[in-house]
C-alpha cells in the first residue's frame, strides 16, 4: 500500500465520518439545506474528483493528476450544482405528473422514485454526459496535447461518439444509472446529491476493474 492510498482513504473516511457522526451530522444537514448549490459544488468537486484520481490509480498503479486538474475539479463542482437543480426539477415535475394522472403510481413511494430516476436519466443524462465528455476532451487537448486553444471541431472529432452512445448512453443508463438513482430518490433529500456524487465514483471504479479483468 502506498502513501497516496492512505491519504485518499483517510480523506474519504473523514468525509463520511463527518456526514454520519451525530455531532456533525446536523451541521451537514443544516448546511446542505441552507446552501444547496454550495453543497452540491463541494460534494461533487470532492467526491467525483477523488473518484477520478482512484480510477487513474487503478489503471496506472500510481497516483497522478489528470491534465488540467484544477479545471476538472471546478467543472465537477459546477456539474454538482446543475444536478442539485435538476433533482428538484424532476422530483417536483414527476410528483405533479403523478398527481395529475400522467403517470401511474400516485402516492407509491417506489414508483415515484423510479419515474423520477428514469425520466431524469433518459431526458437529461445524455446531454449532461455529452457536455462532460466535451469538457474532458477539451482539457485533454489543451493540457495533454498542448493545443493552446482547441476548436469545437477538434474536440468533437476527438470524442469517440460511437463508444459514447453505444456504451455510456445505451448501457450505463438503463443498467446502472436508472436503478441506482431509483434508490437515491428513496433517500431523504439531504442525502441525494451526496449519494449521486458517490455513484459517479462507484461506476468509474467498477468499469475500471471490469476493463482490467
Amino acid at each position: 500500500m502506498k502513501k497516496g492510498d492512505l491519504i485518499w482513504g483517510g480523506i474519504f473516511i473523514a468525509f463520511i465520518a463527518f456526514v454520519l457522526y451525530p455531532a456533525t451530522h446536523d451541521i451537514f444537514v443544516d448546511a446542505t439545506t441552507a446552501h444547496p448549490y454550495i453543497g452540491g459544488f463541494v460534494k461533487f468537486a470532492l467526491l467525483a474528483t477523488m473518484g477520478e484520481l482512484l480510477v487513474v490509480r487503478l489503471k496506472s498503479g500510481t497516483w497522478q493528476k489528470s491534465a488540467g486538474f484544477i479545471w476538472r475539479v471546478i467543472i465537477w463542482g459546477v456539474l454538482g450544482m446543475a444536478i442539485t437543480l435538476v433533482f428538484q426539477i424532476y422530483g417536483g415535475g414527476v410528483a405533479k405528473a403523478l398527481e395529475n394522472g400522467y403517470l401511474i403510481g400516485h402516492k407509491n413511494v417506489f414508483l415515484t422514485a423510479f419515474w423520477t430516476s428514469a425520466l431524469m436519466n433518459l431526458f437529461f443524462a445524455p446531454t449532461f454526459m455529452a457536455f462532460h465528455r466535451f469538457t474532458d476532451t477539451y482539457l485533454d487537448l489543451k493540457y495533454g496535447d498542448a493545443i493552446k486553444a482547441p476548436t469545437i471541431n477538434q474536440v468533437v472529432k476527438r470524442i469517440d461518439w460511437s463508444g459514447f452512445i453505444g456504451f455510456v448512453v445505451v448501457k450505463t443508463i438503463p443498467l446502472f444509472w436508472i436503478p441506482a438513482h431509483t434508490v437515491t430518490f428513496l433517500l431523504p433529500p439531504e442525502y441525494r446529491i451526496l449519494v449521486a456524487a458517490l455513484l459517479s465514483m462507484v461506476l468509474g471504479i467498477l468499469l475500471t476493474i471490469a476493463k482490467k479483468k
